[in-house]
C-alpha cells in the first residue's frame, strides 16, 4: 500500500513558493536543531559526568543512569508522539519540545542531588522524543510527500550534518566546562539550544493541512496502522532494528574500555572510537546511492552481517594495531545505516499517510534496546569477559541481517 501522491496544486505553497525551496529551507533548518539538539540533550552528558559525580558526591553509575532514564522515556513517548506528528504536523510538537528541552537543561544546572537529576532526564526524555530524528524525519517526510527523491536527498543531508553532532559538542562542552564549570557550562548549552531550536521549529516549520487533520483522515492512519502491526513485515523491521540498534550502542558505549583492554593506548582507543562518527556518514552515502539500484533490506542485511564478522573478529585480530584498526573501519560502516534505511522502508511499503506513528512504535523497542543493552553488555562482561560480549554483538547483527531478509521475501 501507498500514500496517494500530491496533486499538482499542493506543489505551490505559501504565494507560490516552489515546494522544493522551502522543503531545502526545512531541511537546513532540521539540520541545525538537529545537530544542537543531540549535541546538548545527549552527546555533552558524558562531558559532565565526572564533575556532576563529583559535586552530587554521588557514583558515576548513579549519574549515568540519569542518561538511561532519559532514553527509555523517549522511547516510551515515542508512539505517542508518533501520532501527533500524523495529526497535526511538526511546528508545534517541535516548538514544544525545544522549549521542554531548553528548560530542562536550564533546570540540569540547579540540580542538588540525584533525584533532582532523574526528575531533569525524565522531562529531558520526553523533549528527546519531540524534537530528535524520528520527529525531524516525519517532518521531511510529510513534506516530500510521493517526491521519493526528495525525502531521500533531505533525511540523507540532516543526518551527515547532525552526524558531526558529537565532534562538535563533546569539545564544545569540554572547553565551556573547563572554562566555567559544569553549571554556567549547561546554562550557555541550554541558551544555545533554545536559540537555536525555538525559533527555526517555530518559524520554518508548516502545520499539517486541513484535510490531515479530519476524522476522516485520522480514520485511514488508523486503519494503516492497524494493518501494519497485525501482519509479519511490520514485526521483522522491529526485530531487525532492535537487534541492530542494540549492537551498535554496545559497541559505541564499550569499545574504548574493549580495546584498552586488549593492549592499546587510551589515545589510540579513543582516536579508533572517534572514527566511528565520520565512518556512519561513508556509510549513509554509501547505503543511499545502492538504494537506487538494489533492495533498501538486503542492503542493510549485508551491511549488519559485516557488522558482525567485525565483532567476532576484533577478540581475534584486535590485539594487533591494523587488525583493531581494520575491525572498526568494517563495523563503523553500519554506524548511522538505520536512521536512512528505516524511515524508507516504512514509506516504501506502508506510504506516508501514517509514517510517524508507526516509526514511533519501531521506536519504542528499538530506542529501549539502545538504552539497556548497553547495561547488559557490561554486566557480561564483568561475569563472562569482553569475548562473550562481541559474540552476543556478532548474534544480534546476525539476527537483524536475517530479519531484513525475510522481511524483502515478503
Amino acid at each position: 500500500m501507498s500514500a496517494a501522491p500530491e496533486t499538482a496544486a499542493s506543489d505551490l505553497r505559501g504565494g507560490g513558493q516552489p515546494r522544493s525551496r522551502h522543503g531545502r529551507r526545512i531541511v537546513a533548518a532540521l539540520a541545525i536543531t538537529q545537530t544542537t539538539g543531540y549535541g546538548v540533550l545527549y552527546y555533552a552528558f558524558s562531558v559532565f559526568l565526572g564533575p556532576m559525580a563529583r559535586d552530587l558526591r554521588a557514583s558515576d553509575a548513579q549519574v549515568a543512569a540519569a542518561l538511561t532514564l532519559s532514553v527509555l522515556i523517549a522511547a516510551v513517548c515515542a508512539p505517542m508522539a508518533g501520532r501527533r506528528l500524523d495529526a497535526r504536523g511538526g511546528r508545534g510538537l517541535m516548538t514544544a519540545g525545544s522549549l521542554l528541552g531548553s528548560a530542562a537543561v536550564l533546570a540540569w544546572s540547579q540540580v542538588s542531588s540525584l533525584w533532582q537529576l532523574y526528575l531533569v532526564f525524565a522531562a529531558i526524555g520526553v523533549a528527546c522524543s519531540m524534537v530528535l530524528y524520528e520527529a525531524a524525519f516525519a517532518v521531511i517526510i510529510a513534506w516530500y510527500g510521493g517526491d521519493a527523491r526528495g525525502r531521500a536527498g533531505g533525511i540523507l543531508a540532516l543526518t551527515i550534518v547532525a552526524g558531526f553532532a558529537s565532534s562538535i559538542f563533546i569539545p564544545l562542552t569540554g572547553l565551556l566546562v573547563d572554562a566555567y564549570g559544569w553549571r554556567h557550562a549547561l546554562v550557555v548549552l541550554g541558551l544555545v539550544y533554545g536559540l537555536a531550536a525555538i525559533p527555526l521549529h517555530a518559524l520554518v516549520i508548516r502545520r499539517r493541512p486541513t484535510s490531515a487533520r479530519t476524522p476522516e483522515a485520522a480514520g485511514r492512519r488508523a486503519d494503516v496502522v492497524r494493518q501494519a502491526v497485525r501482519a509479519r513485515p511490520f514485526w521483522l523491521l522491529v526485530i531487525a532494528f532492535t537487534a541492530g540498534g542494540g549492537a551498535v550502542a554496545v559497541i559505541a558505549v564499550l569499545l574504548v574500555t574493549y580495546l584498552i583492554h586488549l593492549g592499546h593506548s587510551p589515545v589510540l582507543a579513543a582516536t579508533l572510537a572517534g572514527l566511528l562518527g565520520v565512518l556512519s556518514v561513508t556509510g549513509r552515502l554509501l547505503t543511499t546511492g545502492l538504494q537506487a539500484r538494489l533492495p533498501a533490506a538486503l542492503i542493510a542485511a549485508v551491511i549488519f552481517a559485516l557488522q558482525g564478522v567485525a565483532a567476532l573478529l576484533l577478540p581475534l585480530f584486535g590485539r594487533a594495531v591494523a587488525g583493531a584498526i581494520g575491525c572498526v573501519l568494517l563495523f563503523g560502516l553500519g554506524f548511522g545505516i538505520a536512521s536512512i534505511t528505516l524511515p524508507h522502508l516504512l514509506v516504501q511499503r506502508y506510504g506516508t499517510t501514517a509514517y510517524a506513528s508507526l516509526s514511533g512504535r519501531v521506536a519504542l523497542l528499538s530506542v529501549a534496546a539502545k538504552a539497556t543493552a548497553p547495561l547488559g553488555a557490561v554486566a557480561v562482561a564483568q561475569v563472562a569477559g569482553y569475548g562473550w560480549v562481541m559474540g552476543a554483538v556478532a548474534l544480534a547483527c546476525a539476527l537483524a541481517a536475517f530479519a531484513l531478509v525475510a522481511y524483502h521475501r515478503l
